[in-house]
């Protein structure tokens, strides 16, 4: 029976451009072997220098069409850069996928806790890029071979609220198939592909919260078995039966 520990990373200080997240992260909590660290990916967008400034941008015809009253179309604008396709629009509210293939509001493009006013910070351009450099970043700074997640907050179709999920992920197994094996009265599984780093990243999300300035969390008791990235849990399209 596998036991898991959450432990929140708690006084990590406001991110900016440049910051070493790995640091950050090593210098506030003893890690140890096999642990799973969970950054949020509004930390590595800002050390990654993916914010927008609203002043820097200006609104398409597009853009000022989708903004409704009340609303900043330079920030429609940002999110139609953001997005390879839109895939619902109501009013304001834009469902869109990424270039990552992310389908998701607002193609990731979020307006809070960016840290100062008129900003927007958005997705990293390659979250299992940002996973791994904070991997072998951890591996040198703590000696441990450790997994890291970069998580954000989905929405799901059929379901209300928002939950986390992993946009970017090294060292953890990201999808488990149980097809082939056996339930306890001999039922043999066909199709049951687990999504672990989506469960990992929510378990997380449990200790992190939304106003706790609470950017990293430690999953502990997890067996690492395995590695993937989190470009494994897109929907191929030809799978798709939402498009």
């Amino acid at each position: 029976m596998t036991r898991l520990e959450i432990l929140p990373v708690e006084g990590i200080p406001e991110v900016r451009e440049g910051d070493d997240v790995a640091a950050l992260v090593a210098e506030r909590t003893p890690l140890e072997e096999g642990d799973v660290v969970v950054v949020a990916q509004k930390v590595v967008s800002k050390a990654e220098g993916r914010v927008v400034r609203l002043d820097e941008l200006e609104p398409s015809a597009q853009a000022l069409e989708l903004a409704g009253p009340g609303d900043d179309p330079r920030r429609l604008e940002a999110i139609l850069r953001e997005s390879a396709r839109l895939v619902r629009v109501r009013g304001s509210l834009v469902i869109a996928e990424t270039r990552h293939g992310f389908v998701c509001a607002s193609a990731g493009v979020d307006a809070s806790n960016t840290g100062e006013a008129g900003a927007l910070i958005l997705l990293p351009l390659d979250p299992d890029a940002s996973a791994h450099g904070i991997r072998e970043r951890l591996r040198e700074l703590a000696g441990v071979d450790v997994g890291v997640i970069v998580a954000d907050s989905f929405g799901r179709a059929w379901r209300q609220g928002t939950t986390n999920v992993a946009i970017g992920a090294s060292g953890v197994p990201v999808l488990v198939d149980h097809a082939g094996r056996v339930d306890a009265v001999g039922y043999e599984l066909h199709a049951t592909v687990i999504a672990v780093a989506d469960e990992l990243a929510s378990a997380a999300e449990l200790v992190m919260g939304k106003l706790d300035a609470v950017p990293v969390a430690i999953v502990r008791g997890y067996p690492l078995r395995g590695d993937g990235e989190a470009r494994e849990l897109v929907m191929p399209p030809d799978r798709d039966l939402f498009r």
